[in-house]
């Protein structure tokens, strides 16, 4: 089993920064590849962005990238997602994802993604 514990939600102004994080643990924890998703109210969940633990390789959707950045604590078994210039838009829970299989040649497909986080909630306003 792994378990992903999410931190850093809140509520903040137009323009404001958070830094999420997600502590992963577990016996079945390897340092696989771990992504972030977020769930907007009435809309599926999409990607937001994936790192690879075992070599360079950072993956965002592109309407995000240059705003967030996903970054790794190999030591905390930690991932990070900071996100700046949030918009009223960016308003979502935020989910942090594992991929139990090792890494993926799709890593921007929730599917490929078997542990998630219980998510945590960030409010933008404007």
């Amino acid at each position: 089993q792994v378990q992903l514990v999410e931190s850093g939600g809140g509520l903040v102004q137009a323009g404001g920064s958070l830094r999420l994080s997600c502590a992963a643990s577990g016996r079945a924890f390897s340092r696989n590849d771990m992504g972030w998703f977020r769930q907007a109210p009435g809309k599926g969940r999409e990607f937001v962005a994936a790192i690879r633990w075992s070599g360079i390789g950072t993956y965002y959707t592109d309407s995000l990238k240059g705003r967030f950045t996903i970054s790794r604590d190999y030591a905390k078994n930690t991932i990070y997602l900071q996100m700046n210039s949030l918009k009223p838009e960016d308003t979502a829970v935020y989910y942090c994802a594992y991929n139990s299989q090792g890494t993926s040649g799709t890593p921007r497909v929730e599917s490929e993604y078997d542990y998630w986080g219980q998510g945590t909630q960030v409010s933008v306003s404007s």
